[in-house]
């Protein structure tokens, strides 16, 4: 397997997490295989090379040409890979009463529970595999060093951008998020080299996304991409590109398994951060719990007068 497939820079790319990020990218007949390792990578990895292209109806000359797209010299190493990760899913996964599946119609809300907790255990564990520790270094100095961070995303993006927004500013940091496009564009055309632009898109394809990045770089402002997707119109336009490997179908499509791995991704940028000027940023969380803390008390007060 390629050295760049593998491991870049701090974050170790899994096959299957490769495969997921690239399926809006790869040809109809490499998708179907790509799709089957996804749904059933234990069943898939034991077949032969013409089994799967009888089952994905496609072509031996298919497969070896996505082992070849996905870094591979041939497709028993593809297969040893993927019975690798189906190991390493095993042991996050010990004791969980589900396994990685959609959620179907007759599913009990047991079901729900299990399925759900699972796939967002995983799209962690995922995310955590492939996370660019040098990215996430270049991203919290810039933050650091920042004068204002602006950040925009559309959907379940915006929410999580709310977060992150919510979470610079409890430490001191002048951070604004945008809830509109013509209001993130306006903004992001008056930004300069002292400031950050951070865009969250779990496709990556996301126009109005893109095209607030693209103002950022423009005005001389550095920017951040936040996405499942490291070859995306989206990452492409961003200075900085940190991947998440969210597992997203069915009912938790754009919602769940995105959502997750992007909080955790803010969670880890934020607390760079926070850790470049400790102990004025603890003082700053408790200063600021303090005070919530004072004036609620204050209202339930006056509320009992």
């Amino acid at each position: 397997m390629a050295a760049s497939m593998k491991r870049r820079a701090g974050g170790q790319t899994t096959t299957l997490v490769t495969m997921r990020a690239l399926l809006p990218d790869l040809r109809p007949s490499e998708r179907r295989i790509a799709e089957l390792f996804i749904s059933a990578p234990e069943a898939t990895a034991e077949l032969s090379i013409q089994q799967l292209a009888d089952l994905s109806e496609t072509s031996t000359t298919s497969v070896i040409r996505l082992c070849k797209r996905l870094g591979y010299t041939g497709f028993k190493d593809l297969r040893l890979d993927v019975l690798r990760e189906v190991t390493r899913e095993s042991y996050v996964t010990a004791g969980s009463p589900a396994a990685p599946s959609d959620i179907d119609r007759t599913d009990s809300l047991e079901d729900v529970i299990a399925k759900v907790s699972l796939s967002e255990t995983l799209s962690i564990a995922d995310t955590a595999q492939v996370l660019d520790v040098v990215s996430l270094r270049r991203a919290v100095d810039a933050v650091s060093a920042a004068g204002r961070v602006d950040i925009f995303g559309v959907g379940a993006s915006s929410v999580v951008g709310e977060d992150l927004q919510q979470k610079l500013v409890r430490i001191g940091r002048t951070a604004l998020r945008w809830a509109d496009a013509h209001s993130a564009w306006t903004a992001a055309a008056t930004l300069g080299p002292s400031n950050v632009a951070i865009a969250l898109s779990h496709s990556g394809a996301t126009v109005d996304t893109m095209s607030f990045l693209e103002l950022a770089h423009h005005a001389g402002a550095t920017t951040v991409a936040i996405t499942n997707h490291s070859s995306s119109p989206v990452a492409q336009a961003a200075d900085i590109v940190l991947t998440t490997a969210a597992r997203e179908n069915g009912f938790r499509s754009g919602a769940l398994g995105s959502r997750i791995a992007q909080l955790m991704v803010i969670d880890c940028l934020f607390i760079g951060v926070a850790q470049t000027d400790y102990d004025t940023s603890m003082e700053a969380i408790r200063s600021t719990y303090d005070t919530i803390q004072r004036l609620t008390h204050h209202r339930q007060d006056g509320r009992r007068d």
